[in-house]
C-alpha cells in the first residue's frame, strides 16, 4: 500500500513540474485569461518588461528590433506570424534570445490589440 502512495506522490510532483515548466495551451488559457483590449495589452507589455529589449511606442531599449509599426510591417492580415512568435519564439527561430513567456491566447490577442492601437496612432500623427 505504501508503494502506491509514494508512486502517487511522485506522479503528482511530476505533473506539477510539467505544468510549471512546460504548460499546455489549455492550461495557459484557463489560468491566464485576460480581457482582449489595448489597455490590457499595455499592462502586459509592462508586466513582461518588453521595453527592456524592444522599443514600443518610441520608448524602450534597442537591444532587440523595434516593435513600432510591427502590425503594419507584417504582410499577413491575420498576423499569424506575430501570433506564432508570441506563442513560442524558439519554435519560429531557435537561436532567438527572446524568452518564451508562455503567454495565453488571450494575452497574445491583447498585446496585438495594443500594438495595433499604437500603430494606428502613429500613422495618424504622421499625417498631421
Amino acid at each position: 500500500m505504501r508503494r502506491w502512495v509514494v508512486s502517487g506522490i511522485i506522479m503528482v510532483v511530476l505533473l506539477v513540474l510539467w505544468i510549471q515548466f512546460f504548460p499546455p495551451r489549455f492550461w495557459l488559457n484557463w489560468r491566464k485569461k485576460v480581457p482582449v483590449t489595448p489597455e490590457e495589452g499595455a499592462q502586459l507589455v509592462e508586466k513582461y518588461r518588453c521595453r527592456m529589449c524592444h522599443q514600443i511606442g518610441g520608448k524602450g531599449a534597442m537591444k532587440a528590433p523595434s516593435l513600432d509599426g510591427i502590425t503594419r510591417r507584417v504582410k499577413d492580415p491575420a498576423k499569424v506570424p506575430l501570433r506564432l512568435w508570441l506563442k513560442n519564439p524558439q519554435a519560429v527561430k531557435p537561436t532567438t534570445n527572446m524568452p518564451n513567456f508562455h503567454l495565453s491566447d488571450y494575452e497574445i490577442e491583447a498585446i496585438l490589440r495594443y500594438f495595433e492601437s499604437i500603430d494606428q496612432n502613429m500613422s495618424i500623427d504622421i499625417r498631421r
